[in-house]
């Protein structure tokens, strides 16, 4: 059965404070002067304010968001970083204390001097006390702050925006407010006091920066899992609802599940029975060598570099006709150092499902983009099958789409996304006429698009290059591993093993991570017994770290003896 919960086991739930009177009551026996609660924008400040306020009365509370710069101040100095596109801006280098009034801040910390104890509270907090004798930081999950813009709960980061449209709440947090905040958080994780969960206002929960840390040093140190999530889209189908046993939310589809993107997803810290609910993304920035190796840090930073997502399109329809950027184009436009280099591996296919991928030999180019700008106008439907080529797609195919390659899953089709990480730089072409899911057009992206489309790759060089590349790589005794891909402009490398019996598996020193493609049920162990057994299920993505070292994987359970199969992906080694 799918795991929609898994977490990684920490302590005890003893260490677990829940509740606004148990939180309120550790932070008053701990008898500072100055307590800071640094908070990521989008936490509910009214909501901490008046719990901890309420319960700690002979302490002034003091607002950080007091010192931000006036909103429209703020508007005009990212405006030409945020750009005037629906979709897209540039990667900021902004630090947070460029929202805030210099001579603001000032006034505020000469007025915390002044209190025999004082709570500074909010996204800048650190700004107005660098040094406090208690430091808290508010947590909260990148989905939970979805949410919240998309019921129109919270507005960006120095402004009033609510009722904003999600999407460009969303864009401008993406490339602006959530960078600042995360660059923040990075200097603050080592010496936290205590972790404050927020993503259930009504039931906050708080554990010690040393328990916080002893979780994210337990997670380096044997496989797991992010938390995954579903979302809704024009073109989804339902075959997670089936496969991954998802609950009857009303939602009219389920077209994505975000089940490795640590950017997005959450992880989740076990005390006892108790979850502590974080972004994965704090692991990453807290303990990027361990989790990701010495090379791949070197190569890319204190980013996870690698990205599987499931898209159902299984009851649906086709996804857009897309295409991604050069990596010199995502540099220059967008401040990215690398793209979205991709591939699309067949977990499931009705009959009758295909991929579009690649152009047909012998195209006329300037007129297909005649033809796509008509279609963006709006009085004409693109003929994309007259200028893509549409390859069948059954079980276990394995699609290579190398930057710059047009390309889209079409209906009747459950696709296991492996793919480079730079978020959310997808161009569409074409989008079939449809809306989306707030009913208004999606916005298609030609001028980025067509400056990137590759028209060498035509149907003879996709066929040899970019469809089924199996090549048999080793074999022993129950199992066989296969490379798949991807192609040799891509920095990701994929295995597939099949087995019956135990798999030997070594990381050497860097990232793994992987999926259960075929068969119910498996176990990953450690040779030495460094790690407890780690049971996955079919569909589940987990995450080896690089300092695992030696693994092993066999069929668990009801796959017992069983044939399954696991797609491996990781960073391949510069030449």
């Amino acid at each position: 059965m799918y795991d929609k919960q898994p977490f990684v086991e920490s302590g005890s739930a003893q260490e677990c404070l829940q509740g606004w009177e148990k939180i309120a009551a550790e932070l008053r026996s701990r008898q500072s002067s100055t307590l800071v609660i640094e908070c990521y924008p989008g936490v509910f400040l009214d909501e901490i304010e008046s719990a901890i306020g309420t319960a700690m009365p002979e302490w002034k509370v003091l607002r950080a968001d007091g010192a931000l710069l006036p909103e429209e101040t703020i508007e005009q100095r990212f405006a030409e970083l945020l750009t005037d596109d629906p979709v897209f801006g540039r990667m900021s280098q902004v630090e947070l204390s460029e929202f805030f009034d210099p001579e603001a801040i000032l006034h505020l910390r000469k007025e915390a001097a002044e209190c025999a104890r004082v709570i500074i509270l909010g996204t800048g907090a650190t700004l107005l006390c660098p040094k406090p004798s208690l430091l808290v930081y508010a947590d909260m999950a990148r989905w939970e702050l979805q949410r919240r813009q998309r019921e129109e709960l919270i507005p960006n980061l120095g402004l009033r925006n609510f009722t904003e449209r999600a999407a460009l709440k969303y864009k401008r947090a993406f490339f602006l407010d959530w960078r600042v905040a995360d660059r923040t958080k990075c200097n603050l994780l080592s010496r936290l006091d205590y972790l404050l969960d927020t993503n259930n206002p009504s039931q906050p929960k708080m554990i010690s920066g040393s328990a916080f840390r002893r979780g994210l040093e337990a997670a380096t140190k044997r496989p797991f899992r992010v938390v995954p999530f579903f979302d809704p889209g024009p073109w989804g189908g339902h075959w997670m609802e089936r496969v991954c046993d998802l609950p009857q939310d009303g939602a009219p589809n389920h077209a994505w599940c975000f089940d490795c993107v640590p950017e997005e997803n959450s992880l989740l810290l076990g005390f006892g029975d108790i979850r502590v609910e974080i972004p994965a993304l704090d692991l990453i920035l807290q303990h990027p060598r361990e989790l990701l190796g010495d090379t791949v840090y070197k190569r890319f930073g204190a980013e996870f570099p690698i990205r599987f997502d499931l898209l159902d399109t299984m009851g649906g329809s086709n996804l857009s006709l897309q295409v991604h950027p050069l990596t010199a184009y995502i540099r220059e436009q967008f401040g990215m150092s690398y793209t979205q280099d991709e591939s699309y591996y067949l977990l499931d296919a009705e009959p009758g499902a295909t991929v579009c991928l690649g152009l047909k030999t012998g195209i006329d180019s300037a007129q297909m983009i005649t033809e796509l700008y008509r279609a963006e106008a709006g009085d004409f439907d693109f003929p994309a099958l007259q200028y893509v080529n549409q390859f069948p797609a059954r079980k276990h195919d394995h699609f290579m789409i190398p930057a710059g390659t047009v390309h889209c899953s079409g209906k009747g089709s459950m696709v296991l996304e492996i793919s480079a990480t730079p978020y959310i730089f997808t161009f569409k072409l074409w989008d079939w006429g449809r809306l989306g899911m707030d009913g208004a057009p999606r916005p298609t992206h030609l001028e980025h698009g067509v400056r990137n489309i590759q028209w060498d790759r035509t149907t003879e060089w996709t066929k040899a290059c970019l469809v089924n590349h199996v090549t048999p790589m080793a074999e022993g005794r129950g199992w066989r591993e296969e490379r798949t891909g991807l192609h040799e402009l891509e920095f990701i490398e994929t295995r597939r093993c099949w087995f019956t019996g135990t798999v030997p598996h070594h990381t050497y020193g860097t990232l793994h991570v992987l999926n259960l493609v075929e068969g119910e049920q498996a176990v990953v162990e450690s040779p030495d017994g460094a790690f407890k057994p780690f049971t996955v299920h079919y569909a589940e993505t987990f995450i080896v770290p690089a300092c695992v070292g030696g693994y092993t994987i066999r069929p668990d359970g009801p796959s017992a003896g069983k044939k399954c199969a696991t797609i491996l992906a990781y960073v391949r080694e510069q030449e």
